[in-house]
């Protein structure tokens, strides 16, 4: 748990540092998620900060608010992001560095084997932060996009890519999909070189390729067509079409560039 805090620590300060040299014209400005500005995707992730947090030590709280986001239809990322559309950019930043300070807080002594529920299945809190290193990534990606900056790629790719091969069954099931039998090799280049693996080695489906394209992929931050991956199998080629790391509604991905 003090190694994923301490990930999900350097992952919020690389965003930081550019949240924080941003204008309010430029907090404003449409990034590549369609109707989503720079402040949305902050909101979205200081908003689910929160939530996870009470997921993880007041679920019944948590419980009771699914139960009315439930009731309204299910969770709504548009609907979330419209309640908070007043904040200013300074306001935004400061909820979210107050936001994941008491998040990482609250985790850090937690055992890594709770259980704790959400929106998609419930998941072990080591699991819970693994996919806040997930969202925090993508969603800063999308900043990073609007903005022109190109970070270096680190080893906390390896939790987006872990995250978003640990879902492939439930991204079948968010597009209403039968996951086939078949298992996929996922062979990935890490940053400095060294391979990551996941899958099977005599599996016939396969996908291989630089870590940073697997997490655009399965964050659906890019299109297939636009990544230097190799997909063999039909099995891995469903996968890379509809796969998704996060929880919630089917992804619509991106168009090619």
């Amino acid at each position: 748990m003090t190694a994923l805090c301490d990930d999900l620590a350097a992952e919020s300060a690389s965003l930081r540092a550019v949240l924080a040299g941003l204008s309010e014209a430029q907090w404003r400005s449409a990034t590549p998620a369609v109707g989503w500005t720079i402040a949305d995707q902050v909101s979205h992730l200081a908003y689910f900060d929160d939530v996870t947090l009470r997921s993880a030590t007041d679920p019944a709280a948590f419980a009771a608010e699914k139960a009315q986001m439930d009731a309204d239809g299910g969770v709504d990322p548009d609907t979330v992001c419209a309640r908070f559309r007043d904040l200013s950019g300074a306001e935004m930043l400061a909820w979210f560095d107050d936001a994941r300070a008491r998040m990482i807080a609250g985790f850090r002594g937690l055992d890594p084997s709770l259980r704790v529920p959400w929106f998609g299945p419930a998941m072990s809190a080591a699991s819970s932060l693994t996919a806040r290193i997930m969202e925090t990534w993508a969603h800063g990606q999308d900043v990073y996009d609007t903005v022109g900056v190109v970070p270096e790629p680190t080893a906390r790719l390896r939790h987006v890519a872990h995250i978003g091969v640990g879902a492939r069954a439930y991204s079948y099931l968010a597009h209403g999909r039968s996951m086939p039998d078949a298992p996929v090799r996922v062979e990935l280049t890490a940053p400095d070189g060294s391979v990551w693996a996941w899958g099977p080695e005599e599996a016939a489906d396969r996908i291989t390729g630089p870590a940073l394209d697997f997490a655009l992929l399965i964050t659906q931050r890019r299109h297939r067509d636009d990544l230097g991956l190799d997909i063999v199998g039909d099995a891995a080629q469903e996968w890379a079409e509809i796969g998704q790391a996060f929880a919630g509604a089917a992804g619509t991905g991106r168009k090619p560039l």
